[in-house]
């Protein structure tokens, strides 16, 4: 869980969002031999045959397996399931499909597994899948704290808890209702197995415990919490935290202690465009990573505050217009990459981040991190 040594290989599962609905797929990607970056060569540098083939050795490989998957992927989330690599995918077609990747992690591990794969143009159908939602959706997050216990929230407002049960999932009918518009994304509580969260283009985010009726679970709501939709939240796991990100640009840290006041403890403004997407450190209690519409990946510290020295530094920096006026606790700024969808942090490599865009993946570690 704490893997440090140069060079890494991580694995991940991804979606397609293909013009014909035929066309998409769901990928697992092995990406291996990853190194540090390397300096560029001056123009008038020499290289010898060895150099050659020590940077030809160092280039990161990229190798992928899909299966079909009918419908662009709005959503898609892993799980380990009784040591299965487990996805879930929300379709645009309005369906929630269950896939077992363990045969595509063996394909992109094993060259004859793969070949064999390819050869006979394997492609796995579903374990499961849930047509109950009155339309599409792209709210969905496994529970942490119950194995295979799913939620997934709809662009018609409803939200539904599945629960496993042997080889299948049952899928209470019964929608979970509060919000007024559609439900963007929803998180479970780290540690308690009853609890979760969810926002909606209603403004509003909400605290939900399943004990209770669906009718009547939820338990908590910030009405306002942005100015207009807001598309993504996370749950910290070590402090009663959450953060939010809305189309307002704004990003909102929620302590849920003080809910009931609806006030946010912290609020940033630096992004110019819609938050994408938002996800707290794994390891660091005071640190989340967010994306936006602007093209810009951005790594913030709460427990970051400058001293009165280093502010003063910072104001005649502004003032001789070396640097904008950026918020304390902004740590990094990563850009280069159009249309972000979301960014993740490594859950075993420290401070690793990886992001999908219209333009591709970026995997990248900073020094603060």
């Amino acid at each position: 869980m704490d893997r440090n040594q140069y060079p890494h290989t991580v694995f991940i599962v991804c979606g397609t969002q293909a013009e014909k609905a035929d066309r998409n797929s769901v990928m697992v990607v092995k990406m291996s031999n990853l190194t540090k970056t390397l300096k560029e060569k001056t123009s008038d540098a020499e290289s010898d045959d060895d150099d050659d083939d020590e940077e030809e050795d160092s280039k990161p490989e990229f190798e992928s397996v899909s299966l079909k998957h009918f419908g662009c992927v709005n959503r898609i989330r892993s799980t380990v399931i009784n040591e299965r690599k487990i996805a879930a995918t929300w379709s645009d077609t309005g369906k929630v499909h269950i896939w077992d990747l363990s045969r595509l992690v063996h394909a992109v591990n094993d060259s004859s597994v793969m070949s064999a794969y390819v050869r006979n143009q394997e492609s796995p159908k579903p374990l499961f899948t849930f047509n109950g939602h009155m339309s599409e959706g792209f709210a969905m997050d496994w529970s942490p704290v119950v194995p295979g216990m799913l939620a997934t929230g709809d662009c018609s407002k409803n939200i539904h808890i599945w629960k496993p049960n042997d080889t299948e999932w049952l899928v209470d009918q019964r929608p979970y209702t509060g919000h007024t518009s559609s439900v963007e994304d929803i998180q479970w509580s780290p540690n308690e197995e009853s609890v979760f969260t969810s926002c909606s283009v209603d403004r509003s985010i909400r605290i939900w415990d399943i004990r209770a009726m669906p009718s009547k679970a939820c338990m908590l709501t910030e009405a306002d919490a942005h100015t207009s939709d807001v598309n993504v939240i996370s749950w910290n796991k070590f402090e009663p935290f959450i953060v939010s990100g809305g189309d307002d640009g704004y990003i909102k840290v929620w302590d849920l202690r003080q809910f009931s006041k609806q006030t946010p403890v912290a609020s940033f403004k630096h992004h110019t465009s819609a938050i994408t997407s938002v996800q707290w450190h794994d390891t660091d209690s005071s640190v989340f990573a967010a994306a936006g519409a602007d093209n810009q990946i951005t790594l913030w510290d709460l427990a970051v505050e400058k001293d009165d020295e280093e502010k003063k530094e910072q104001a005649v920096a502004s003032n001789n217009n070396q640097l904008e006026n950026l918020p304390d606790q902004l740590l990094f700024i990563h850009m280069g990459q159009t249309d972000i969808k979301e960014v993740h942090w490594h859950r075993q490599i420290p401070g690793l981040l990886l992001s999908t865009a219209l333009s591709g993946f970026n995997i990248f570690k900073t020094i603060s991190a």
